[in-house]
């Protein structure tokens, strides 16, 4: 009993940290996740011959000159397409209100152009008050030196962190395990490594989702001609880490803009066959080859633990979220497996199996 007590105890202390120092903690907590998905990369260079300290370096130099191919072509033409974007909201306001509205009016008879109107108004309204706060916020940041000087600080320490955690990774976690009492150590042992499995198929593996996606939305809807297909392809991809958020506001977003730019109905259905390309890629190539069957997380867990950390502990508990729910889906299972195979499941089974008649005995008695 006092045992279950300190377990509380020490919970309550690890959340309050958590919830105290939730800036604080940001870049240690990226840097961690950052070697844990890093690790196996630096460890397969070492395979080849490298010791550990070229091994990382060699990992953060492949990360650098995706940093830098991303820098100098990927995004230029996302901030090209979003400056073009907001120089067509306009026309595509203009256009939903004389051409689409009266259209929607007379097959359902509902008032679109009102909505359209109101919307409009809304958006104005909230960018002007978007300017004041940039405003403001520039202002404080210029007043306020110093707080500007430790949000850079805390991104700047992200690689520095990840580099030093991954060069002693394997080290720190072997005398991590060598904490744990021993007549614990095959039990804690054996729950890590389903959490590991767990763990590196869904992030390592949704990843890859993710950039796949991202690449076949983008491709797809420039190759059709789509104004801004690479902006809503690699949106699309980045939110797809929660179920089927990508897939939706991808194509939404697309149907509107094909309704916007082009005069027939090719267009949109080439919009569609692009995300149902995506889609069916992701269920039938992307999800089995990449994450397979080890993972368990519902699609309702994630988007659940992704809005519930985010409430609790903002930037940090958004990037927790999906490991803590990946780690507290395994302990789970270990405690229905447990409760199945205990006394109090599996009491007086054969008793009931002798004493209680099968199914139609008592219609054949009769």
């Amino acid at each position: 009993m006092r045992n279950s007590w300190w377990g509380i105890l020490l919970l309550v202390l690890v959340f309050g940290l958590l919830y105290l120092l939730d800036a604080v903690l940001m870049p240690f907590i990226a840097g961690i996740i950052l070697a844990y998905l890093a690790d196996p990369l630096a460890n397969h260079f070492q395979r080849w011959g490298m010791n550990r300290a070229v091994a990382v370096s060699s990992v953060f130099c492949v990360l650098l000159l995706v940093l830098v191919v991303s820098l100098l072509i990927i995004i230029p033409l996302v901030i090209q397409q979003l400056k073009q974007l907001s120089d067509a909201v306009p026309g595509i306001f203009a256009w939903g209100e004389n051409t689409l509205a009266p259209q929607v009016f007379e097959w359902t008879g509902y008032d679109l152009r009102s909505e359209l109107i109101n919307v409009r108004e809304t958006l104005v309204e909230n960018w002007r008050d978007a300017g004041g706060y940039l405003a403001q916020a520039l202002g404080q940041i210029g007043r306020s030196g110093m707080a500007f000087v430790s949000w850079i600080t805390y991104v700047a320490l992200i690689p520095v962190v990840t580099f030093y955690l991954l060069l002693d990774w394997d080290r720190l976690i072997t005398n991590l395990g060598n904490l744990i009492p021993r007549q614990w150590a095959n039990d804690v042992s054996r729950l890590v490594s389903r959490c590991d499995e767990v763990l590196a198929s869904f992030l390592r593996g949704q990843l890859l989702v993710m950039l796949c996606l991202g690449i076949i939305y983008a491709s797809g809807l420039t190759l059709i001609g789509l104004d801004f297909g690479l902006l809503i392809g690699v949106v699309s991809g980045l939110v797809s880490i929660v179920p089927f958020l990508g897939f939706i506001l991808g194509l939404c977003v697309a149907l509107i803009v094909a309704l916007f730019q082009f005069d027939t109905w090719w267009g949109l259905l080439g919009v569609a066959a692009v995300f149902t390309i995506g889609q069916v890629a992701e269920s039938v190539v992307l999800q089995p080859k990449l994450l397979g069957d080890k993972i368990g997380l519902h699609p309702v867990a994630v988007i659940f633990a992704v809005l519930a950390g985010g409430n609790l502990f903002g930037l940090t508990g958004v990037l927790l979220a999906l490991p803590a729910a990946a780690v507290i889906m395994v302990l789970l299972r270990e405690a229905r497996d447990r409760y199945i195979s205990s006394d109090l499941y599996n009491a007086d089974d054969d008793h009931n199996a002798h004493e209680m008649p099968a199914i139609g005995d008592d219609r054949e008695s009769s």
